[in-house]
């Protein structure tokens, strides 16, 4: 008996400490942000809030906010929903290939994205040169404005909304469809009373989804932006910081909760527009068989290698092109053509370099630290439930489902004086980094490793768990290797998502600690395109790389873990 009560001692206490990380990663930094805005130095005060929503500046950007919001929403369904449809419910050849392609986009850095679009319509655009069609030298890029912003957001989380659409398609009852061809009714007709009906919620979610996440998406207004003076929240709270220091912290503050608030108002919206009409299907069939194209067959698959065309490959290659150009505005020829660009972004240039080697780390770590912790919080969430686990799965998806600037702020604020007890500062170091990172993209390996418990037999576990087996052994023996494949794969995307990231490393970084994400916005900022587009083109064949690396065990995983899979 005081054997198992030592065990269960021992279990409660590695449960315990693993809901403390979590809470200290997620709570800890909003209650922070909460508290400065309400109290800042300890004592309540409305002046930062007065001072801040006061400003005409503020309500300007989050008019910009809330129209490259909707602008971006509305053009991701299109792009997201066509390409769902005709992946999910058609005979189209070639699917894998086409989602594979379709999804990078969602998987490049947004900044990578603009720079890439950048480099396709500018007047310096190598592409338009080859063709005879650049604009002088000199002209107005047509991509810096609200238009271009929209635009790009767009195409950036197309994806995504393909991505939840798909997964209701999967869902879609065979007999519902059947019986209504058997009565006569056209495809056509079915998609639009049967189809798109009962894909209500997924398409409901997906746009508040692409909503949140155009709202704070930092690197698209950044690049985009800024030159036209067209500032968001996002890229307001950028420059209030960059000229202010923390001096505006509790204004900034006040900036990242009204992001934090339009965000919210998304997702509170999505949930009424969900609960208005009851969607369950109550049918547990085989997915539809797939629609006929017919002698549209051909058409439509020219319609969607298309859309990848140009929403991918031909912004890469003007990225590509211009990226082995001496200067700007150099013509691409045989005798002008140089891979200098690249040899000197890796190894001449030391912010560049370092850049890369703080990237690499930073994207390591928070990906082994995110693996380690997800499976007993896994393991919590799925197979030990109680009434308080809700909470704590909420704690873990808050810090990815808010916009980034606000956990940048939150971080900021949190980390601003020296910790209590060790009277060290990660207040510009790189470490703040990387506690942002873990505490954002930890619930991408969270994710699939509970996807990954709700698929395996808990027998073996509970044998364990009877003969008196702790829960540490039982983790590391019994649970990591079942899980193993489904966790490292939610690694590999939190190394992915953090290697190019630029929303929370621009608030944070400091000289020493510089990112992939910044340097490449330093460089863009400074005229150097050349440069910036030589990194793009490093980070956009490492994530493709690693993309496919792991597409070899992609077989033991569960549905969904690995998006660009069909």
């Amino acid at each position: 008996m005081r054997f198992l009560n030592t065990v269960q001692g021992r279990d409660a206490a590695l449960i315990v400490a693993v809901t403390a990380i979590v809470v200290v990663l997620s709570f800890a930094p909003m209650l922070r942000l909460v508290q400065e805005v309400a109290a800042p130095q300890g004592v309540l005060s409305t002046q930062a809030l007065r001072e801040t929503l006061g400003a005409r500046a503020t309500w300007i950007a989050t008019w910009h906010s809330l129209q490259i919001g909707i602008g971006g929403t509305l053009l991701s369904l299109v792009l997201g929903i066509t390409a769902a449809l005709l992946v999910g419910i058609t005979n189209m050849r070639g699917r894998n290939l086409f989602v594979l392609f379709y999804v990078t986009p969602l998987l490049i850095a947004p900044q990578v994205t603009a720079l890439a679009w950048l480099q396709l319509f500018g007047p310096s655009s190598q592409f338009l040169k080859v063709l005879g069609l650049a604009p002088p030298l000199g002209s107005r890029n047509p991509l810096y404005s609200a238009w271009g912003i929209i635009l790009l957001l767009g195409v950036q989380y197309g994806p995504l909304v393909f991505l939840i659409v798909r997964a209701g398609l999967r869902k879609l009852p065979r007999e519902l469809v059947e019986a209504a061809l058997s009565a006569g009714a056209s495809k056509w007709t079915v998609l639009r009373t049967i189809i798109l009906p009962l894909m209500t919620p997924a398409i409901i979610g997906a746009a508040a989804l692409s909503f949140v996440s155009c709202v704070g998406n930092f690197g698209i207004p950044a690049f985009l932006g800024i030159p036209a003076n067209y500032l968001v929240l996002p890229t307001l709270i950028y420059q209030r910081l960059s000229s202010g220091g923390p001096a505006v912290l509790s204004n900034v503050a006040v900036l990242s909760v009204l992001i934090g608030l339009i965000a919210m108002a998304g997702i509170a919206a999505q949930d009424y527009a969900a609960r208005r009409r009851d969607f369950r299907i109550v049918s547990a069939s085989q997915p539809a068989a797939p629609f006929s194209l017919g002698r549209w067959q051909f058409v439509a698959e020219i319609a969607a290698w298309l859309l990848v065309t140009a929403v991918l490959f031909l912004p890469l290659i003007g990225l590509a092109l211009s990226a082995v150009v001496p200067a700007y505005g150099v013509p691409l020829s045989f005798s002008t053509a140089t891979l200098d660009n690249f040899r000197f972004v890796l190894f001449e240039h030391g912010g560049a370099a370092r850049a890369f080697r703080n990237s690499i780390f930073l994207s390591l770590m928070a990906a082994l630290f995110a693996v380690l912790i997800a499976v007993p919080f896994a393991y919590l969430l799925a197979w030990r439930k109680r009434r308080w686990t809700a909470v704590l799965n909420f704690a873990a998806e808050m810090p990815y489902a808010l916009p980034g600037v606000v956990l940048a702020i939150a971080c900021l604020l949190m980390f601003l004086k020296p910790l209590p007890l060790v009277g060290f500062s990660l207040y510009n170091t790189l470490w703040i980094i990387l506690f942002a990172y873990i505490a954002r993209f930890f619930v991408l390996a969270l994710r699939p490793t509970v996807a990954g418990l709700h698929q395996i037999d808990r027998a073996m576990e509970e044998a364990a768990r009877v003969a008196g087996a702790g829960l540490f052994y039982r983790l590391r023996s019994i649970i990591f290797p079942l899980v193993a494949p489904a966790t490292l794969a939610g690694g590999v995307l939190i190394f992915m998502t953090a290697f190019c990231e630029l929303t929370v490393s621009a608030l944070l970084w400091t000289s020493g600690s510089e990112t992939l994400g910044v340097v490449m916005f330093s460089f863009e900022q400074g005229g150097d395109s050349a440069f910036a587009s030589a990194m793009s083109i490093l980070a956009v064949v490492m994530t493709f790389m690693l993309m496919l690396a792991t597409n070899l065990f992609a077989g033991r995983l569960p549905n969904g873990v690995l998006p660009w899979r069909d």
